[in-house]
């Protein structure tokens, strides 16, 4: 199809095919700006009996069609291009994430510094990891073949050594991964892919270890200096093989490629991408959270620095039962103010693993349900700023040994205290009945520091937008803005421990509303200001507290409103609640009346 100037661009279609439910969305120029107009779901198709991704895909644009008035698909199931009057769009995109996603093994010479390099890009590519082998990584190198030949990844990442570095070690993986001979998830009618991102000196060593049983393909190196990382290529290359091998043999998925205006992008990598483009055009930190049933993603933007981390084992449905494992039952209930009864809730948890689809019927049961996305969400970010940190061995280098067991905590990017979006994405997030509660399971699973804008993805297009941003970042941006986010409003907490029985911080507030008064501490407190306004707010916060301009310091900034509007926390950070030394459960219930939470609240969402 013929290149599109930007400018003639009237009528997009989107979708997004995930493991269970295909997405679409057309967006359409109404008045000189982009907006999205409709959406349709259908059940994915890429198993039998269907085994053909298209029908999904096209059933889902029929709907948009039907509600829009426009004929979208001809006689023979095509999408109609380019628009004409009442009919066809001008570009058609998708991502997948249908058939578990892309799943990758990454393999490098030092766990903490080429591994984690490679795992990087493999992540924010939008892959899952599923393991990490490393010349270190305490396994005897039969236990790491064997690992290499159970699992079936759709593709491998080799890195290791710097350039010009050591190439010993390196050739070493390159003849543990050569023998295990691992098969592709889809089947041995293509070759694996291995993506060799290392040392560039070992590269013809590695080229001769391997036979022409996989499909090798050289890239720069993740990790070309110690102090420096360069994961564009890798992850660009992923992208390639990812349409080339892994989507071409998936049913049906060939069909869909010849559709395609773009390449089609694995769905978190494309919600990866669109966060990365917001806070690069608007000059902010931003953070992001899909909690889904099985799995969570947190992706960061820091200082232009972008993150990504699946917390496999945490989600809302099938993995729920190792949330209350990993969490522990007493931290679960500590966000609970009414008596409940710890075994029916363990059976309760029970079901909803046997049952994932299952929603809330009852005030307590949503109420338990949001406690546990509380500790789903805190344990993934906690893993997320594990992750996300400065380079190994390149910030506190003192000895030889120091460089292979840094400790990681001190060494993470993410700052609350410097975050300005929070992102809130996934059922229990999107879908709370009311959007107090999105904002406060927010606020007490991330625990945001000074002021942060609070905004929740409304009916999940940030995979669209992700790929659309690379065709048309213009019409990204603006349905980004205009219909994708809701704002719930702004959060200004305080970081320090605040003394009990005395004030956090003084605020007063000037603009489209105005207030003033004293949070004490462990108080929080709403104060309404809708989405399409703004206030001038002036903090001075307790000698020993910090709200952004130091301990003690007064802070005015503007902040913009939302649906909840602003809420003040004047519980300090960290957040400490349900130990001897925390809050409450009377605490909690005072929190809860404060955001009225769930007063004559309807047993079962509509959203």
């Amino acid at each position: 199809m013929p290149v599109i100037s930007p400018d003639e661009i009237n009528v997009i279609l989107a979708t997004d095919c995930g493991s269970t439910t295909t997405k679409a969305i057309m967006i359409e120029k109404i008045d000189g700006h982009y907006r999205q107009t409709y959406r349709g779901e259908a059940p994915t198709t890429v198993e039998e009996p269907a085994a053909n991704v298209t029908i999904g895909v096209a059933n889902a644009i029929a709907e948009i069609g039907e509600l829009a008035g426009r004929k979208l698909l001809d006689e023979n199931n095509e999408i109609i291009r380019p628009a004409r009057g009442n009919e066809g769009c001008d570009i058609y995109i998708s991502t997948s994430s249908a058939g578990g996603g892309l799943q990758m093994l990454v393999s490098g010479v030092v766990r903490e510094m080429t591994a984690a390099s490679a795992k990087r890009a493999a992540l924010g590519a939008g892959a899952i990891v599923l393991d990490m082998i490393a010349s270190n990584d305490k396994r005897k190198p039969f236990e790491q073949i064997q690992r290499i030949r159970e699992l079936r990844p759709d593709m491998i990442l080799m890195a290791g050594g710097t350039d010009g570095g050591t190439e010993k070690h390196v050739v070493q993986l390159a003849e543990l991964i050569a023998p295990a001979k691992p098969q592709p998830r889809f089947g041995s009618e293509y070759r694996m892919p291995v993506i060799f991102a290392g040392n560039k000196e070992a590269w013809p060593m590695v080229r001769e270890t391997f036979d022409d049983s996989v499909e090798l393909s050289q890239v720069e190196n993740v990790r070309p200096i110690l102090d420096r990382e360069n994961l564009g290529p890798a992850r660009d290359m992923i992208h390639d093989l990812f349409l080339e091998h892994v989507m071409a043999h998936a049913p049906g998925y060939d069909k869909l490629i010849a559709w395609t205006d773009a390449p089609i992008m694995p769905t978190p990598g494309a919600v990866g991408n669109i966060l990365k483009t917001i806070a690069d055009t608007a000059g902010i930190n931003a953070v992001g959270v899909d909690i889904g049933g099985a799995t969570t993603d947190v992706f960061s933007v820091f200082h232009g620095e972008f993150n990504r981390t699946v917390s496999a084992n945490l989600g809302m449905s099938y993995s729920i039962s190792n949330v209350c494992a990993e969490a522990t039952m007493p931290n679960i209930l500590r966000w609970v103010h009414v008596d409940m009864d710890e075994r029916e809730l363990r059976n309760r948890v029970k079901n909803k693993m046997i049952r994932p689809t299952t929603i809330p019927q009852s005030l307590e049961a949503l109420i338990f349900e949001q406690a546990v996305s509380r500790e789903a969400l805190r344990l993934a970010y906690l893993q997320h700023k594990e992750f996300a940190t400065t380079l190994k061995g390149v910030q506190q280098q003192r000895t030889v040994g120091d460089l292979f067991t840094q400790d990681s905590g001190g060494n993470s990017i993410v700052d609350n205290m410097q975050l300005d979006l929070l992102v809130a994405s996934g059922g229990v997030l999107s879908h709370a009945p009311r959007m107090e509660q999105t904002a406060a399971m927010l606020i007490d699973a991330f625990e945001p520091e000074g002021f942060t804008r609070l905004a929740k993805d409304s009916i999940f297009m940030m995979p669209h937008l992700g790929v659309l941003a690379q065709v048309h970042p213009q019409a990204a941006l603006e349905v980004f803005e205009r219909d994708c986010l809701i704002y719930l409003g702004t959060c200004i907490a305080t970081a320090g421990k605040p003394v009990p029985n005395k004030v956090a911080f003084e605020y007063r507030i000037t603009g489209d509303v105005t207030a003033q008064g004293e949070i004490l501490a462990g108080e929080l407190k709403r104060i309404p200001l809708a989405a399409d306004q703004e206030a001038r707010v002036s903090i001075t916060p307790h000698r020993k507290l910090d709200v952004g301009n130091g301990k003690g310091q007064t802070i005015e900034k503007t902040v913009h409103g939302g649906t909840v509007g602003i809420i003040l926390d004047g519980r300090g950070r960290p957040l400490l609640v349900g130990s001897e030394t925390g809050y409450s459960r009377q605490d909690v219930s005072q929190w809860v009346e404060a955001l009225n939470l769930y007063d004559n609240e309807p047993l079962i969402s509509s959203k």
